[in-house]
């Protein structure tokens, strides 16, 4: 591997003093004078029709400026997904409805001077309700005679499957060799259905927005988002205002996981901001942000996988069912990820077929979040695996080895399937997956511990294991772009649109400039995310800031010493084969003689052909490199009660060249505690009438730095030709393996499967006492 000056290093994060001191901004930090507070009123129905709204006491009150509402606000189709224009999510939502489709859908929302004013106008509002039957079982969804959410006029801009009038938001199907004959040549067969449950992403900082006109009359939106130029495009779209006209800002972001990908309060604020020419404000509340913002998308997997003697998987058939709660968003997109993410990891198996179906019901929206469809599907593929290499007697490390996908192999799934259309051929052009077994497995103890069950009084251990792989961008789909213009004293801006939500990418992108330029990370000044001052990005999603945007920074470096090398060449009036660029300066390799960047700086912009040494990149992928990663978990079992404690977790990751090594730990151990308390802990729980019940912290559990066991995250580093400095994509894949490796853990300890999460006490001393293994 070759040695580097900044890539590589364990730079410190280039904003985390001002975070430490509190100097950081915040949407909520932000100054407005004179501002307008809205608060939303939501449907206490899960599936009703709005027969007429009253909000005549409510414009009485001192202090209330509007009531907008179905009545009052134009209905205008759009997707809250921030993605790609045009978006593979369905056009089936408005800002105000006449329909509920959920207990916390939007009815109406009042502007008022004050929060208080505004929260106390919203129990003035008289609504009446026609209730109608609700859909709460996505397994009911299509049959006849269910209750239909969404209406004719509801459409998909891409032209994807899409059937309102059977509930059902997205399909897709794929298929390669011949089922049947791989069903003849098994041995045996196992099949089996896998459920994954709700999911909250739990950001620290709740969803906010802030608007306002500046001193030009231009719209300035500053949001808690993901996507500032998807928010953009769709404010422009939905308040009928001119895109020119409009200019969105991502500040600090206290967590995003995808949940801040969703585009639901941006439309709000503007709406008052342009009518009232005031600025506007919104922040959730933890109770909105459970119950009235997004989710991960539950969903059913029924998982065939045909096996010879041998160990030769003779099929796989996966049928995944979508509950994408009352809307459409990323309903496509997170289906096809459960196989297009999963499925390539095995490419041996000849005979294959992938179903998915996203349905509406009248639950919680489903969106974005980190994992994005493939923590569903490898919860599934995994335990698969495990009972697939108990059932032939042969290790369940080894198995894996044999079969899995490697350097300079493809898989059909590439080609058949991607994030909501037709894949790309890939090719695999780096894979350390089994260093990363065999790292992870020491590091546990797997040879040692493993099936030996070794009690503690009632307490029982067993290890599990998890392997996965994920993606860098979307290929075809994802671009990013960075501009650079050189200062006085040879320092630079690098302006990016990529957005970081505290992942660290500013820091990341800064040192890849820095590595091509052969300067110190302090010379590089960051902007990012800003509309109007940076160059377009489509935003933190998809494990694509380092591979695609990164890409794209190396490139306008590139022309940056080209550029820098041009004129020290005529400044010491020599060719540019024999000039070195390192450490702030160009040096001759003939005479030895330097000159700094902060000379060559000077002479370009006063001295002779003055011109600012200046260059702007775009980096658009065709293909998506993945990672891989192999996950180990201790667990202890108490069998009096069936709680499980974690006691270690180990990741092994191959993300190609680690650019920040501490911080790409950091994304994996976010991730491993993240996957861990999805597991565990973490539970949407309903009333009959489909009203959420556990939307606090004292009631939806996960960990603190209390309960943290021991976590140890590992790069493996390879090299990725097509990434940057050979980088590929880190941030996502850790979340896949914890639920799986704990249920393999909690069958190793006890003997038992749980193929529905999350494994709770009472989940496993139910299964223990059913088995007969107390």
């Amino acid at each position: 591997m070759k040695t580097y000056t900044i890539v590589g290093k364990s730079e410190k994060k280039i904003d985390s003093l001002s975070l430490a001191t509190g100097a950081s901004k915040f949407v909520d930090d932000f100054y407005l004078k004179d501002p307008i507070y809205l608060a939303l009123l939501y449907s206490p129905h899960a599936h009703a029709e709005i027969v007429d709204i009253d909000d005549s006491e409510a414009r009485q009150l001192s202090g209330v400026v509007d009531v907008f509402h179905y009545k009052n606000v134009k209905p205008i189709l759009h997707t809250t997904a921030g993605q790609g224009f045009p978006e593979p999510s369905p056009y089936d939502t408005v800002l105000f409805d006449t329909k509920m489709r959920f207990v916390g859908d939007r009815v109406a929302m009042v502007a008022a001077e004050s929060r208080k004013t505004a929260a106390e106008a919203l129990k003035l509002i008289k609504v009446e309700y026609k209730v109608l039957e609700p859909l709460f079982d996505p397994e009911k969804a299509m049959a006849a005679g269910s209750p239909i959410l969404h209406g004719p006029d509801r459409f998909t801009p891409i032209g994807a499957k899409y059937e309102p009038d059977k509930n059902l938001a997205a399909e897709v199907e794929i298929g390669f060799g011949d089922l049947k004959m791989g069903e003849k040549e098994a041995d045996f067969i196992i099949d089996q259905v896998y459920k994954a449950h709700y999911g909250s992403h739990c950001a620290q900082e709740p969803h906010a927005a802030i608007s306002f006109f500046d001193e030009m009359g231009r719209l300035v939106i500053i949001s808690t988002t993901q996507v500032p130029f998807h928010v953009r495009r769709i404010v422009s779209k939905v308040c009928e205002f001119p895109l020119s006209k409009i200019r969105v800002i991502k500040p600090r972001i206290g967590g995003g996981f995808g949940g801040k990908q969703e585009v639901f309060l941006e439309q709000l604020v503007a709406l008052a901001t342009i009518k009232y020419k005031r600025p506007a404000k919104i922040v959730l509340s933890r109770k909105e942000v459970f119950q009235n913002s997004r989710t991960r998308h539950p969903i059913r997997v029924r998982l065939r996988t045909g096996v010879k003697n041998d160990g030769e998987i003779t099929f796989l058939e996966m049928d995944s069912l979508l509950n994408s709660g009352a809307y459409g968003t990323h309903a496509l997109t997170v289906l096809s990820n459960c196989g297009a993410k999963v499925l390539p990891l095995f490419n041996k198996i000849e005979n294959m077929h992938f179903l998915g179906r996203s349905v509406y019901t009248n639950l919680p929206v489903g969106g974005a979040y980190r994992g994005y469809g493939a923590t569903q599907g490898y919860f599934a593929l995994n335990q698969q695996l495990d009972m697939i290499a108990r059932r032939l007697n042969v290790d369940l490390l080894d198995y894996i080895k044999k079969n899995h996908i490697r350097v300079g192999e493809t898989s059909q799934v590439f080609k058949a399937l991607g994030e909501g259309k037709e894949g790309v051929t890939q090719y695999v052009n780096s894979c350390k997956l089994d260093e990363c077994i065999d790292i992870g497995a020491e590091e546990i103890g797997w040879y040692e511990k493993r099936g030996k069950r070794i009690a503690n009084g009632d307490k029982v251990r067993g290890l599990g294991c998890a392997i996965g792989m994920q993606g860098s961008g979307i290929p075809l789909v994802d671009m990013g772009a960075a501009y650079m213009k050189i200062n006085d004293d040879g320092s630079f801006n690098l302006d990016i649109g990529a957005t970081d939500i505290g992942t660290g990418s500013d820091t990341i992108l800064a040192q890849i400039a820095a590595e091509v330029l052969g300067i110190g990370l302090e010379k590089i000044i960051v902007l990012s995310s800003d509309t109007d001052r940076t160059p377009f990005d489509v935003g933190a999603y998809a494990s694509s800031t380092t591979y695609v945007s990164g890409g794209a920074v190396k490139k306008c470096a590139e022309k940056i010493r080209e550029q820098i090398f041009d004129v020290a060449a005529k400044m010491m009036a020599t060719e540019k084969s024999q000039l070195e660029l390192a450490g702030g300066q160009v040096k001759n390799l003939v005479n030895g003689k330097s000159i700094s960047l902060g000379e060559i700086a000077e002479y370009a912009l006063y001295s002779e052909n003055q011109f600012q040494i200046q260059a702007g990149a775009s980096q658009f992928v065709e293909q998506s490199p993945p990672p891989f990663i192999a996950q180990f978990v201790e667990i202890e079992v108490d069998k009096r009660t069936g709680k499980v404690d974690v006691l270690k977790f180990v990741s092994a990751v191959d993300c190609g060249q680690a650019i920040n090594p501490k911080l790409a730990e950091g994304q994996v151990d976010g991730a491993v505690v993240n996957g861990i308390c999805y597991a565990l802990t973490e539970q949407y729980k309903f009333s009959a009438n489909g009203n959420l019940l556990t939307k606090h912290f004292r009631d939806y559990k996960i960990w603190t730095a209390a309960d943290m066991p021991e976590i140890k995250s590992i790069v493996v580093e390879s090299h990725e030709v097509s990434g940057p400095f050979g980088a590929k994509s880190i941030a996502e894949i850790g979340i896949n393996g914890p639920m799986p490796a704990i249920a393999n853990a909690i069958y190793d300890a006890v003997g038992v499967r749980l193929f529905e999460a999350p494994f709770t006490p009472e989940k496993v001393y139910r299964e223990m006492k059913r088995a007969g293994k107390n």
